[in-house]
């Protein structure tokens, strides 16, 4: 039986190094993508089994294109999953967020991956997954109290387009799989988090295991339980 195969993007740390991680630890061939050089990562390779492309930015159209030239001789992937996002000025109000800042927001949290899902999407394997990083925040119908409004709004987009995504691709032979990784010690969630990066990371590898050969689009948080949209 061959190995099973994934592209982890934005891998250098947090959660995205936490997955890499777990993939590895659960014999699948990983490769991961950085937009600089990481340490942490490189130590990961090591074992083995881990190839890294360097370099590589999501909103940046030409290095997903000639990320995608460097990977056209490697198999399929059983998943594609977009990791990277940011969360730039979360706590202000989107009255107060500089224009500049919740566009850059809105470009790497919700166009970006989608353009890569696109870019990449004919590179999933059949039975596949493209799985996009999203939040909970990012759930319209859970919004109570509000806060983190210009992160909420781009998780909410992005969920959005991701429906739209798979509506425009009626025929294909993969899922897309929304996740939220609970509320996790990162330098995104910070110090009174919930989680640490290995429980999260356990979890979701284990939810995409499960969760391979099933089609449309579902919203789903790291024990496997659906998150409202």
């Amino acid at each position: 039986m061959s190995a099973r195969r994934v592209l982890v993007v934005g891998a250098s740390r947090g959660l995205g190094l936490g997955l890499v991680a777990r993939f590895l630890e659960r014999d699948w061939d990983v490769t991961a993508t950085v937009r600089r050089p990481s340490a942490a990562l490189a130590n990961l390779a090591a074992r083995g089994r881990l190839r890294i492309e360097a370099g590589v930015d999501i909103d940046d159209d030409e290095a997903v294109t000639a990320l995608r030239v460097a990977l056209a001789d490697a198999p399929d992937f059983d998943i594609v999953f977009v990791v990277a996002g940011v969360a730039t000025q979360a706590g202000t109000p989107v009255t107060a967020l500089p224009r500049a800042v919740a566009g850059a927001m809105f470009q790497t949290n919700a166009i970006s991956p989608i353009r890569f899902a696109e870019a990449f999407q004919k590179r999933v394997a059949p039975g596949g997954l493209i799985v996009l990083m999203t939040s909970k925040l990012g759930s319209v119908s859970l919004n109570r109290g509000g806060g983190w409004g210009g992160y909420r709004a781009s998780k909410a987009a992005l969920n959005t387009v991701a429906r739209s995504f798979v509506g425009q691709h009626p025929k294909a032979h993969w899922g897309v799989l929304l996740m939220h990784p609970g509320w996790v010690r990162t330098d995104l969630g910070g110090r009174r988090a919930t989680l640490d990066v290995e429980t999260s990371a356990r979890g979701i590898v284990a939810v995409l295991e499960g969760h391979l050969g099933q089609s449309g689009c579902v919203f789903l948080d790291y024990a496997g339980q659906p998150v409202p949209w």
